[in-house]
């Protein structure tokens, strides 16, 4: 996309430290981290945010994700680290192409996480109920195809849970 200010740094366009690139993914270094380490994971492939990309890009990615992550945390000397995907204007994404967010996390670093409301037992059941029922009338199987290793299995009515 030639507005996509990822696609200009994957096409070399604009600069960024890179710390890993292959045939279909791209890492490199936030330019406004949140922590030292902050990185940006990317498929080549264009898409807006994780919703819209392909099962084999995503694949991809996070295949990437659990090679580099680990690393990036050893380097920093972080204790652990946030992997996310803000998918929206009001989930904070800004930039709309699907990446993921490293960020190493240190014990003690003081970075908030997001407060929980809350919810009653049957509130939950009540949503999940108008999930599943989302989930099967918009196809007759979930989508997307669930990725190697994760299943879904057809209960009674219809319903699904996944294992």
């Amino acid at each position: 996309m030639s507005d996509c200010l990822f696609c200009k740094i994957i096409a070399g366009e604009i600069p960024s430290v890179n710390v890993y690139e292959d045939e279909y993914v791209l890492a490199f270094l936030d330019i406004n981290p949140v922590k030292a380490g902050h990185t940006l994971v990317v498929p080549k492939n264009h898409a807006d945010d994780v919703s819209q990309s392909s099962n084999e890009d995503l694949a991809q990615v996070m295949g990437v994700v659990l090679k580099i992550a680990p690393k990036i945390q050893e380097t920093v000397g972080g204790d652990g680290f946030n992997l996310m995907s803000n998918v929206g204007e009001a989930a904070g994404q800004s930039v709309f192409h699907t990446h993921f967010h490293i960020i190493p996390r240190f014990n003690g670093d003081g970075l908030p996480m997001w407060e929980h409301e809350g919810a009653t037992d049957e509130g939950r059941e009540a949503l999940g109920e108008k999930i599943r029922n989302a989930l099967i009338h918009q196809s007759d199987t979930l989508p997307p195809e669930p990725v190697e290793g994760a299943s879904y299995e057809k209960m009674e009515e219809n319903k699904y849970r996944s294992n």
